[in-house]
């Protein structure tokens, strides 16, 4: 049973890799076995993350990626196919997150947000199921914001974490009986990050005391098991699915 979590042999690109649950994700699935292809826009955050994938043993190549661009995702496919061998797994990470008041958002705030979060995951999808083989598996990275509100004014990026459920359910529909590619979303729920940096003091605390069933955030590797599965053979009847890893934050 345990082998079937394991990716030797697999080829796994994660978008957003210069930080925080990137990081992670790159780390995780070298520790489970596959070699790495990471992208995102800093390439000196980017030159530390592969560091810490080759030091498992695992190869990695990095390149520098806006995944706003439809041409850096294409850039970041080949990449991964003339350096390891092909693409088996895409961890569509790269996001941001604002709290702008709705009233005072402008249309170049709110597109970037779109742009970057559902935008850059399409076009990164699109890139990379070109080149996947039968068995191979998309994980976008959502959030529980896509299903709920957490007090903070986010329409830009609920909107856009909404519209990647959409987008996986889809993609799942045209690609899982076709193309052999299966399409699935986890959806965080409070964990450590660039974002969770910049909340006011006290709200992070609130949220976990009021609505996360396990009063706690999450651990980083929480998230990434979940990944591991979806990525895995172990997870080789899931597609189109929606799995919120929240600590029942959802539930509350």
């Amino acid at each position: 049973m345990l082998d079937r979590f394991k990716l030797d042999g697999k080829v796994a690109i994660v978008t957003g890799a210069s930080s925080g649950l990137g990081v992670a994700f790159a780390r995780g699935l070298a520790e489970a076995g596959a070699d790495i292809a990471i992208g995102a826009r800093r390439e000196d955050k980017l030159a530390e993350t592969r560091r810490l994938v080759e030091k498992t043993g695992r190869r990695c190549v990095a390149v520098a990626t806006d995944v706003t661009r439809p041409e850096d995702c294409q850039a970041l496919v080949e990449a991964a196919v003339d350096g390891l061998g092909g693409v088996d797994i895409l961890i569509n990470n790269a996001g941001v997150g604002t709290a702008v008041p709705a009233l005072r958002e402008t249309p170049e705030e709110f597109r970037q947000v779109i742009d970057i979060n559902l935008n850059g995951a399409y076009w990164m999808a699109q890139a990379c199921a070109k080149v996947m083989r039968p068995g191979s598996s998309i994980v976008n990275i959502g959030s529980v914001l896509g299903e709920t509100t957490a007090g903070l004014p986010q329409a830009a990026y609920s909107a856009s974490k909404a519209g990647l459920i959409g987008l996986t359910r889809d993609l799942a529909q045209q690609w899982t009986g076709r193309r052999g590619i299966r399409v699935n979303c986890l959806e965080p729920g409070f964990f450590e990050s660039e974002m969770t940096e910049s909340y006011q003091p006290g709200y992070l605390e609130r949220q976990l005391d009021q609505r996360v069933l396990m009063a706690r955030a999450g651990d980083p590797m929480e998230l990434v098991a979940a990944a591991v599965f979806l990525a895995s053979d172990a997870g080789s009847y899931v597609t189109g699915a929606v799995l919120p890893v929240d600590g029942g934050f959802l539930t509350s």
